[in-house]
């Protein structure tokens, strides 16, 4: 069966106060859509992995794939509107029959561990959706006033977000919801159930420039 990683690198540095796009932003010397395509690379060597641009960076992640990655075989494609349409494209590139992972470029310290787990379990239920608790005390606004959530019963979606292909392409073949938050939210439109998946504290999203910093002790101590 074949393996395949979308991995989508949009976004902008707009968050994190830099001109450069955050899935650009050096680690260690590295830029962190790099780090998330190794760690695939590492989960399964032969595994295919189709990078999402937007079309005005496409020329730059070129270039720094030549640099980093020069034989894995990167595919990359232009980018669309929105996350949707984005992910959909994609799924163009990806065969029928295979599995594929969809993953945040900007989420790099994701480990070789939660990829194959997140494989295991799509092969097992169709599909895998890692997940954490939340830790923070949660409150929901109403009618100018709060009220508290049980964060018991909450969990924190990340990615990468895994699934047989003939469910989740047949998924993407709907009209633009905007209500589509994330792959998800797709496939359960579809009628399909969605299995979750224990995700890591350490599978964090580079948004602001703390998570850079956090980003870089989580490699640091993997490191060594």
């Amino acid at each position: 069966m074949r393996i395949y990683a979308v991995i989508v690198a949009g976004g902008s540095g707009t968050r994190m106060g830099t001109e450069i796009p955050k899935q650009f932003l050096p680690i260690h010397g590295v830029p962190v859509f790099i780090h998330a395509i190794n760690a695939f690379l590492l989960a399964f060597p032969g595994i295919k992995i189709i990078l999402v641009l937007p079309v005005a960076n496409l020329s730059q992640g070129n270039d720094y794939l030549q640099r980093f990655l020069p034989n894995a075989g990167v595919k990359t494609v232009e980018g669309g509107h929105t996350r949707y349409h984005s992910v959909q494209k994609g799924l163009a590139e990806v065969e029928t029959g295979s599995v594929v992972f969809i993953h945040d470029a900007v989420r790099c310290m994701v480990s070789v561990d939660l990829i194959r787990r997140c494989y295991q379990d799509a092969i097992t239920y169709g599909s895998s959706i890692p997940v954490v608790e939340v830790r923070d005390s949660i409150r929901k606004l109403k009618d100018g006033s709060s009220e508290v959530v049980d964060r018991s019963i909450l969990r924190a979606v990340q990615t990468p977000q895994t699934f047989m292909t003939d469910m989740i392409q047949k998924a993407f073949q709907r009209e633009y919801n905007p209500s589509f938050t994330d792959e998800a939210t797709v496939l359960e439109k579809s009628g399909e159930k969605v299995h979750l998946t224990e995700g890591e504290d350490t599978n964090i999203k580079i948004t602001f420039p703390t998570d850079l910093l956090i980003a870089e002790q989580i490699l640091s101590k993997r490191n060594t």
